[in-house]
């Protein structure tokens, strides 16, 4: 009911939005004689924020830029029914180590790693994995799991040309570190050259965060009941369970609401003061935040279960199709793991725990970085990852080719 209730609220908004819409753009064309009107600036910054409060946000344009500003080709390499493997081309294509970055599967778009992509793709062939918004999937591709995930990693990994640097991003530093488990017990040919987890939640027991406490302090049997919705028959992916995006969002903003409210009144502000600029990087932050997409219910939970609630990983008790994965297996990837100091979503050193999970890759392979100063998202975004982090991820696989 709540997810059917949500979509309704929204689609009768949608009249609303459009004539807040018409009017805001119509009082601000240079024409217009309303522009020109004593208290019209006042006017036009409260229309806009009311516009963005009711607006529906679709999922975010790549929009990115090759070295000279050409346009960049983004390339289909793999389609999958809940994620494409894609792969970003320049007009001039550089033949450097091949990256896999894993984009998050949680709730958010990969294209919030669009300044991740735009900064490793100077000296690497990238590719991402394109998470697919499970309310779009019909119910007949059959369902998602934890297990279908390093599935999926296993065959991006096999079609990639060369050797193949995998990244991983906050949660899929889990799946990836069972994709590297598998490849070793299988003795495959083509395992992970290198693997660099950003802030993922390898062992939450060390400094648990609030996101930490929010899934451990329940069982799974409240998450069924409180979070887990149905599809409705209005979408392709109709009969769906999933975690809904709009509830997602909804926990993220609760958490930081203060600073989501005073970054809406500076917006307001720098609107009636004309300060543009900063009023457009308002906009194009809250364009990709509060672009949101629903998650595969069963991988949501069993993620739940096994990350937040067992602690499966550290303690050795991962399973993959019934079968326990030996991490001690993994020896030939190099493993680079990186924190950031502010981090509220995963805390100090759980990211780190990974050199003990991996214990057999030799030292000289190994390297741990904490970034001072950053917060989650200033791990894989913003000047101190252009200007420290990503130079050294490339300095990691170039010592380790």
């Amino acid at each position: 009911m709540l997810y059917s209730a949500q979509d309704t609220m929204m689609r009768l908004l949608a009249p609303s939005n459009f004539m807040v819409s018409s009017l805001r753009k119509s009082m601000a064309h240079p024409f217009s004689p309303a522009r020109y009107l004593p208290g019209s600036r006042l006017m036009r910054a409260q229309l806009e924020l009311i516009e963005r409060q009711t607006a529906n946000y679709p999922k975010p344009k790549w929009d990115l830029q090759g070295a000279q500003g050409q346009p960049v080709k983004i390339v289909s390499v793999f389609d999958k029914p809940y994620c494409d493997l894609i792969e970003f081309v320049p007009s001039q294509p550089n033949d450097g180590p091949a990256i896999l970055l894993v984009a998050p599967l949680s709730g958010h778009w990969a294209t919030l790693l669009r300044d991740t992509v735009q900064t490793l793709m100077v000296d690497h062939r990238v590719f991402i994995t394109e998470w697919k918004n499970v309310r779009d999937v019909p119910l007949k591709q059959g369902t998602f799991h934890l297990d279908d995930y390093v599935d999926y990693l296993l065959d991006f990994m096999r079609v990639i040309e060369g050797d193949v640097n995998v990244v991983a991003v906050c949660q899929p530093s889990v799946p990836v570190l069972m994709t590297a488990a598998v490849q070793a017990m299988r003795g495959e040919a083509k395992e992970a050259k290198t693997i660099t987890l950003m802030g993922g939640p390898i062992d939450t027991r060390l400094s648990p965060t609030e996101v930490n406490d929010y899934a451990s302090n329940k069982d799974l049997e409240w998450f069924q009941a409180n979070v887990i919705k149905t599809v409705p028959w209005s979408y392709a992916g109709a009969g769906q369970r999933v975690y809904p995006g709009f509830i997602q969002l909804s926990g993220f903003m609760a958490m930081n609401l203060d600073s989501h409210l005073s970054k809406h009144f500076k917006f307001f502000e720098d609107l009636i003061t004309g300060d543009g600029e900063s009023a457009e990087k308002h906009r194009q932050f809250y364009d990709e935040y509060l672009a949101v997409m629903d998650l595969p219910a069963d991988y949501y939970l069993e993620t739940l279960k096994a990350v937040f609630i067992d602690h499966d990983l550290p303690k050795g008790n991962m399973h993959w199709r019934g079968q326990r994965l030996d991490f001690s297996a993994v020896k030939k990837p190099a493993l680079m793991t990186v924190e950031g100091e502010f981090d509220d979503i995963t805390g100090f050193g759980q990211t780190e725990a990974a050199h003990q999970v991996l214990s057999s890759i030799d030292p000289a392979k190994r390297l741990h970085w904490l970034q001072e100063g950053v917060g989650h998202f200033g791990i894989f975004n913003g000047r101190r990852f252009r200007q420290i982090i990503a130079p050294k991820i490339a300095e990691f696989i170039a010592k380790n080719r």
